[in-house]
Parts: C-alpha cells; structure tokens; sequence
C-alpha cells in the first residue's frame, strides 16, 4: 500500500504565498506521477497540477499557471506545491495524489488552504 500525507495548508492572506508538501511512503516503486488536486465548499473537486517521475514533466490548471509550481523534493516520492500570488478563490482543501503503473489513484487525507481577503 502506499500512504499519502499532505501538509502546509494554513490561512493567508491575498497575494501572499504558501508551500504545500506530498510525502508518499510504503510500496512508491509503483508511482509514476504525482499531483494535486483541490475542492473548494460546493464544487466539484477539479485539478491542479501534475509532475511526471520519469522526466519531470509538469502540467497545471489554467486558473494557476503562471502562479503555482509543481515539483519533487531531492528525496524521492516528496513533491511539493508552491503557490504564490494567492486568491481567494483558490480557497479549497487540497489533495495530493499518486497514480501507479497498475492503474490506481491514491489520495491523500487533504490539507485546508484559505485565503482572506
């Protein structure tokens, strides 16, 4: 099995930034990619950004590009989500996930991210 754990959501402020850390443990040889995800109160959970294991590739939700950065931490089955120049809509409890080669979506517990205005 592997275990997701999710940390470094808080409350912040609008415009200011905030690191959110993945660590995978157990059986991770299988993880091929990593990524977030998050629901904010009443709507459907929806994607974030994603990173590739193999070759780094990263992709991201329109509504964050340019604003929100996936990547590994130099310990493998680490990845991070550094968010910068926050909104309130971005308010959501956030997901990290882990996509295997035998075709299985794993989640995390999730971490709550507000943004005041």
């Amino acid at each position: 099995q592997v275990q997701l754990v999710e940390s470094g959501g808080t409350l912040v402020q609008e415009g200011g930034s905030l690191r959110l850390s993945c660590a995978a443990s157990g059986r991770t040889f299988s993880i091929y990619a990593m990524g977030w995800f998050r629901q904010a109160p009443g709507k459907e959970r929806e994607f974030v950004a994603a990173i590739n294991w193999s070759g780094g590739n990263t992709y991201y939700a329109d509504s964050v590009k340019g604003r929100f950065t996936i990547s590994m931490g130099n310990v493998k089955d680490l990845v991070f989500l550094q968010m910068n120049s926050l909104k309130p809509e971005d308010t959501a409890v956030y997901y990290c996930a882990a996509f295997t080669t035998d075709g299985r979506e794993l989640w995390g517990q999730g971490t709550q991210v507000t943004v005041s205005s």
